[in-house]
């Protein structure tokens, strides 16, 4: 190749080089002004700036930081309601999500597609409606209390216990599998003996982590109707009630963090 060509070569690249650049800059400089269009259309036009830089603000702000204490002892019941409504709905999604997970894992679902397409729909629909729109259909059906958000909660943890239980069923090792069935075994001895073993650490471990999420999810079930802390919070919003406000979100906290503690040991000590 002789230097006219290798020059050329550079001075292609070069182009090439810079053309990419421009093209870069361009993105950059089309996506930071659709950023600040949307700031300036969502936050800067809509915002209230005489209420948020107002005397308004800071005696709101001051309202919320006179914490009712006196709420501290009529917090335990809808405390202990709340884990309880939590450990309920767990269980129950859990026995719910059992068939599910079955019907959706692709190598032992029983009718083959047609099985495995009804239960990755009931996974989807499960996960895609959010806890409080079940909260309502559940509280229009049974009524207000607990029973709602239990059933609420339960059928929203549907969808990520039963597509961990069988994502994990369809990444088991076929070698236990063909040795059960190539002695005669059947389906449901394949599923106890070479499949069960397998799965147990996936199991329980989201079992635990959707009895942390569900601590949280039933922390603001009642402010559909469905009790424990979420109903006091409603109450206390109801009644303009800042302070109890406050003291209400103090004791979502530090339920919250007795959740994650119970669950970072019991992970540690069943897994």
């Amino acid at each position: 190749m002789n230097a006219i060509a290798i020059d050329a070569r550079i001075e292609a690249i070069a182009s090439e080089r810079r053309h990419g650049r421009r093209v870069r800059f361009t993105i950059y400089f089309v996506a930071l002004a659709l950023v600040a269009w949307s700031v300036k259309a969502i936050v800067v036009d809509d915002t209230d700036w005489q209420r948020l830089f107002g005397s308004s603000l800071l005696s709101t702000l001051k309202s919320f930081l006179d914490v009712d204490w006196s709420l501290t002892k009529d917090l335990w019941e809808p405390a202990l309601e709340t884990v309880l409504m939590a450990t309920v709905a767990t269980l129950a999604g859990l026995v719910l999500s059992i068939p599910v997970a079955w019907l959706g894992a692709a190598n032992i679902t029983p009718l083959g597609k047609t099985t495995y397409y009804i239960g990755r729909f009931l996974m989807t629909m499960s996960r895609s409606v959010h806890e409080i729109v079940w909260g309502l259909i559940f509280v229009s059906a049974v009524g207000l209390g607990s029973l709602a958000g239990i059933l609420a909660m339960a059928v929203r943890s549907i969808g990520f216990i039963s597509k961990t239980i069988a994502e994990a069923i369809e990444d088991v090792d076929p070698k236990p599998v063909e040795a059960i069935r190539a002695v005669g075994g059947t389906r449901f001895q394949i599923l106890i003996f070479a499949i069960l073993p397998q799965i147990i650490p996936v199991f329980v471990g989201n079992m635990i982590f959707e009895w942390d999420i569900n601590i949280r999810r039933s922390t603001i079930m009642g402010l559909v109707g469905a009790g424990g802390l979420g109903l006091m919070l409603f109450r206390q919003m109801a009644m303009s009630n800042f302070g109890g406000i406050t003291m209400v979100i103090i004791a979502v906290l530090v339920l919250i963090v007795f959740g994650e503690v119970v669950s970072h040991y019991a992970r540690k000590a069943v897994i």
